[in-house]
């Protein structure tokens, strides 16, 4: 009864003492310490009851915060010989090398935005990079609240506005002023 496993046996012996192709061939030990700096304890969530957006002086961005503060949020757009890029930037600290999946809800969506720590004037900060046409930044549009969290920097309560979704439309446009505001504004 043996001798007809024994073929059976020996090959599903052969195929577990066998390595995954996808390990290295020599894996590497380094001190903890070298792993990099440890987690920091979750950030409260910030308190926005006084917070609004505000349009950046060089016209080209747009910051919810306090006024005289730190900004909490960013949509900075970016207008050049390509298509319009627009970049979401959320002033929480973050460390060299991490990504994060940046959620925002509000006007009756919810999109996910992939972002990365990035260095810029000085600070660690999380920025979303896309093409303005991205349907995903329509959560924007809209005057409704928006909630947008970020892992370890609390929930960010945005109060309702047409600020930032006009600002998406305006830079979707390529920075052009619409026909029917431009209009308006000669009246």
């Amino acid at each position: 009864m043996l001798r007809p496993l024994a073929p059976i046996l020996a090959i599903t012996l052969a195929a577990c003492s066998q390595e995954p192709a996808d390990l290295p061939a020599q894996a590497e030990r380094f001190p903890i310490a070298r792993a990099g700096a440890p987690a920091h304890d979750p950030l409260p969530s910030p308190d926005t009851s006084n917070a609004s957006w505000l349009v950046d002086d060089n016209g080209i961005a747009i910051h919810f915060g306090d006024a005289g503060e730190r900004p909490h949020l960013s949509l900075d757009c970016q207008i050049g010989d390509g298509p319009a890029r627009l970049i979401i930037i959320r002033h929480a600290s973050a460390l060299p090398g991490q990504k994060a999946l940046f959620p925002v809800y509000g006007n009756g969506m919810r999109s996910r935005f992939f972002a990365d720590a990035t260095l810029r004037d000085e600070e660690w900060r999380w920025e979303a990079q896309m093409p303005a046409d991205d349907s995903q930044l329509d959560v924007f549009l809209g005057p409704r609240e928006l909630k947008a969290t970020l892992p370890g920097t609390g929930m960010l309560q945005i109060a309702g506005s047409r600020i930032p979704g006009e600002f998406v439309e305006w830079c979707r446009a390529g920075g052009r002023i619409g026909e029917i505001a431009e209009q308006e504004a000669a009246r």
